[in-house]
């Protein structure tokens, strides 16, 4: 059986097989949200936890299904994940040639992203961390009021909706040591009832606390990050169960107890 599974692995898949997901450190620190609450720009201090250096792939996520059958394409209840679910791949074991193993692997739902960070003994992060981090560039950690970064960012997203993103790791890591979070492609996050209430995004007998990167119920107190809001419109009108071609994920962790 499992030389037949192994049958089905391009051989391009076969060397990230056994490569480790890589946590970086994220410290502490004060953070004043660009989304508003109460017409009030959001001010808060983050405890400190760890983030994936870059987006789950393609293959690590192939990795995920053939070890959860459960997660695979065709075996996943429509509640879970809707009919798009990994339709890219050739099949559901075999994501073919026109999908590389090191682009992020996209159209999972929230819950099929939820299921991969548990199995990595790890969570989605939850908006205010995602935006934490997203705000850093290369050589500062908030470069959030550079015009020319920003608008560096608005065109990067502006006519890629509906495409594959391209390959991890073109350009350079920020301070933190993460890579793609703004450029590549939009990603889950932990919270998503919290902050778009939403009748639908709903997990049956639990409490709401679905997510995306963020809701419309939330104003923006910086009208200066556009690409941000552009985030939050497309990403607020998906279920937890719905996929996106740019829309993929990473995991984080709690920091290890001394």
């Amino acid at each position: 059986m499992i030389s037949r599974q192994l049958a089905l692995i391009p051989m391009l898949m076969l060397p990230f097989a056994g490569k480790a997901a890589d946590y970086v450190p994220i410290p502490a620190g004060q953070f004043e949200s660009a989304l508003a609450i109460a017409g009030h720009a959001a001010k808060l201090r983050l405890a400190a936890f760890s983030m994936r250096s870059e987006p789950v792939t393609n293959a690590e996520f192939l990795v995920f299904v053939r070890q959860h059958p459960e997660w695979q394409r065709g075996q996943v209840p429509s509640l879970l994940a809707g009919a798009n679910y990994l339709r890219q791949w050739q099949r559901p074991l075999e994501p073919g040639e026109s999908v590389l193993p090191d682009q992020p692997v996209t159209q999972v739902s929230w819950f099929a992203a939820r299921a991969y960070c548990g199995s990595e003994q790890a969570r989605l992060p939850n908006w205010y961390e995602w935006e934490y981090v997203g705000a850093a560039d290369a050589t500062r950690a908030d470069a959030r009021r550079d015009p020319v970064r920003n608008q560096d960012l608005l065109s990067a997203i502006e006519g890629t909706s509906g495409h594959l993103p391209g390959v991890i790791g073109t350009r350079p890591a920020n301070v933190y040591g993460v890579r793609d979070l703004n450029r590549l492609l939009w990603e889950w996050t932990g919270d998503y009832a919290a902050m778009f209430p939403n009748p639908d995004a709903r997990v049956p007998g639990s409490v709401a606390n679905l997510a995306l990167c963020s809701g419309s119920a939330l104003a923006f107190a910086d009208k200066n990050q556009y690409a941000l809001m552009m985030r939050v419109a497309a990403l607020s009108a998906l279920r937890p169960a719905d996929t996106a071609p740019r829309v993929g994920f990473r995991c984080v962790r709690e920091p290890k107890r001394k």
